[in-house]
């Protein structure tokens, strides 16, 4: 099978309204290897450089989650770009990005979630008019 770990897609099939950067850079933690009194960062298993998390809210309003966080392994922490005047968010899109799908048992049920990573993180281009679905003119909406 041809397919990876980490699934290589598009930020704008993840993100097709947008997404905006709603904290500060944040290093991942590794909780295996910190103490209570000290906390040690995380690393790439791969590249073995250390991982950084941005938290993105998705502007998506049919989005399940609305607020996932991005990984990205970088030997500096990445810089978010500034937001746009009126705006009180970065407009962020993620290149090299990837999806890796895994079960996640946290609530009453288990269901398929997607961690995100990404290579680097850049200001997000502005774009024509998110186009809508096409409806049928039979249906309401």
């Amino acid at each position: 099978m041809a397919l990876t770990r980490h699934i290589p897609i598009t930020n704008e099939l993840v993100f097709p309204a947008g997404a905006y950067a709603v904290g500060a850079v944040e290093q991942v933690i590794d909780f295996d290897a910190s103490t209570r009194e000290q906390r040690v960062q995380a690393h790439d298993r791969e590249s073995g450089l250390p991982l950084w998390a941005i938290s993105v809210f998705d502007a998506d309003p049919e989005a399940r989650a609305k607020v996932v966080r991005v990984k990205i392994a970088a030997r500096t922490p990445p810089v978010l770009p500034q937001a746009a005047a009126g705006s009180p968010f970065p407009a962020v899109a993620f290149e090299g990005l990837t999806a890796t799908g895994y079960v996640d048992t946290s609530g009453s049920r288990p269901r398929l979630a997607w961690a995100f990573r990404a290579s680097a993180v850049r200001a997000a281009t502005p774009k024509a008019q998110v186009p809508q679905p096409l409806r049928r003119p039979d249906q309401a909406g």
